[in-house]
């Protein structure tokens, strides 16, 4: 396809797409927008023009904020960005924060200003911030205030990052960002960006070795709602958004800020959404739309009661992980309310594949969302069989740009997206999850690289040897299980394993560690030396 115009005078993005051969296709039926176009404008100044102004935008911090206010407050954040920072069309910048209010401003005053934004995990230390930094070319990072010391000791040792600025997350607007933003006027002239230029990087959580980004259009943040939101959930003005995925990942972002700024609807914003919260949250503010993993939904059963009243729920939407059949019925039986399996990847910014409400039934993923069409393929591409086993292909409206990646020509070929997931499609259409088709450890949504936590383990002075597979989890899907050699001497005890496991924390993100140590004295291997993972995965049946 022929790229339309760029207001950008950085140039980074559109200079390090991926050859457009290498392009899957990206039909754009029904998806007409002119050919300029700002998403943040369109969440923002253009909701309030469509009347919207006096309705909730955001809830969070313990308040409201209608679409006027926010949109006064991200045009003075954009105006900060532009005057005080040099921000400039196409620069990156990166947003580090758990989920409020003040992330999502940050994130729209920065598109605003026509930067391409990368949300970051508040998890992520030093050493993962930097391969991010360093593969975008970041020179400025906005960062919450309380979770800045990370991010200050990669900029210490970047080629890139010179700028760390602090913003208020717990909205008292008493940081850098918020008091030099307080005293700049309301109205912004946004900046003129093209409907093909590059909004958003979003990084693949979990990746081995150089960090993959994926690269989004500013027509791409707005199709995942006029196609999805619009025909599945059917948002409202009415609607109420509430969910645990971080903002930093696309499911969230969409699920918790584009779904329901695009339709004039409220996200619920809450730092302390965790699962056995959710319960809560939804009663006080009568959530309508859930967006959760599988896991999330168990651990909200568990610690429901039973005078829980979920009566405002009208939709529960689960992905990150397949939905097990059982949790499904559970949900269905105990709760009353419907719920939607679906699947995604950051690669094509959110879900392609779904159940719907008058469609759905327990261990099935669903059919595309229109727009979408999925197949499934053997190695060479050819289709299969229903009732076969096979890789997923999917191709529509959005779909796998990575940044300067060789790993362009595996995601995509022929023209179609592969996921990397087993699937099956029956012989009614549906299509049904199988497995993982790559090594990757799914942990309760979360993507987890082995390697890398066999890195922060080798890192401790009592690890021998190492090797990190997933371990099937009733909770969680899988867990990180660590099979370890010990250096002679070394105590292969409780005490040990838990000094290991606090060490992988310190070092990675938290959520990565090995939730299973199991101390061996031998590793399998091939002759020439490599671990043979798929034995220990096979020793667990």
């Amino acid at each position: 396809m022929k790229l339309g115009p760029t207001a950008y005078t950085d140039t980074f993005c559109r200079d390090h797409l991926p050859p457009q051969d290498e392009w899957p296709d990206l039909p754009q039926d029904g998806f007409d927008y002119p050919d300029y176009l700002n998403c943040a404008v369109e969440l923002t100044d253009r909701m309030v023009e469509r009347g919207f102004g006096d309705h909730t935008a955001l809830i969070g911090n313990g308040r409201r904020r209608t679409y006027k206010e926010l949109t006064d407050w991200t045009n003075r954040l954009a105006r900060t960005l532009v005057e005080n920072y040099g921000v400039k069309p196409g620069n990156r910048i990166l947003i580090r924060s758990p989920n409020n209010p003040a992330m999502v401003a940050c994130w729209l005053a920065a598109t605003k200003a026509g930067a391409v934004v990368v949300n970051t995990m508040p998890m992520l230390r030093a050493g993962e911030l930097a391969k991010i930094v360093d593969k975008a070319e970041i020179t400025l990072a906005l960062c919450d205030t309380r979770i800045k010391d990370e991010i200050i000791a990669c900029a210490k040792d970047s080629r890139f990052l010179k700028q760390v600025v602090g913003f208020d997350g717990t909205a008292n607007h008493d940081a850098e960002l918020d008091r030099v933003a307080l005293d700049k006027q309301v109205r912004f002239e946004a900046v003129k960006t093209g409907r093909d230029d590059v909004a958003l990087l979003g990084f693949t959580s979990g990746t081995t070795g150089v960090p993959k980004a994926t690269m989004h259009f500013h027509r791409d943040i707005l199709i995942i709602a006029d196609g999805y939101a619009k025909e599945i959930l059917g948002v409202t003005p009415d609607d109420v958004f509430v969910g645990s995925p971080p903002l930093a990942f696309t499911f969230g972002l969409g699920g918790l800020a584009v779904f329901p700024l695009r339709f004039g609807a409220a996200a619920t914003l809450l730092e302390n959404a965790t699962p056995p919260n959710m319960v809560e949250i939804i009663e006080t503010y009568y959530a309508t739309i859930s967006f959760t993993a599988p896991s999330a939904y168990r651990a909200m059963m568990k610690a429901m009661d039973e005078g829980a009243n979920l009566s405002s729920l009208r939709i529960a939407v689960s992905a990150g992980e397949t939905l097990p059949a059982p949790v499904y019925e559970e949900w269905t039986q105990k709760t009353g309310k419907p719920i939607l399996d679906g699947i995604g990847a950051t690669e094509m910014l959110h879900i392609f594949i779904t159940n719907r409400l008058d469609d759905r039934m327990p261990g099935v993923t669903g059919r595309p969302v229109t727009g979408y069409e999925a197949k499934i393929v053997d190695d060479q591409m050819n289709e299969i069989p229903r009732g076969t086993i096979g890789k997923l292909a999917v191709r529509g409206p959005t779909g796998c740009r990575y940044l300067s990646d060789e790993r362009q020509r595996e995601y995509v070929r022929d023209g179609w997206n592969l996921t990397g997931d087993a699937f099956i499609q029956d012989e009614d259409g549906r299509f049904r999850f199988a497995a993982r088709a790559d090594d990757m450890i799914l942990s309760s949504g979360y993507n987890i690289a082995g390697p890398e936590v066999e890195a922060a383990l080798l890192a401790h002075d009592l690890v021998l040897e190492c090797a990190v597979i997933g371990a099937a989890d009733e909770e969680r899907g899988q867990i990180v299980e660590a099979h370890v050699v010990l250096v002679e001497g070394a105590s292969a005890d409780d005490e040990t394993a838990r000094l290991l496991q606090e060490h992988v924390k310190a070092v990675i993100a938290p959520y990565k560690y090995p939730r299973s140590v199991k101390f061996v004295t031998t590793l399998p291997k091939t002759q020439t030396g490599k671990i043979q993972r798929f034995r220990l995965r096979d020793e667990q049946g």
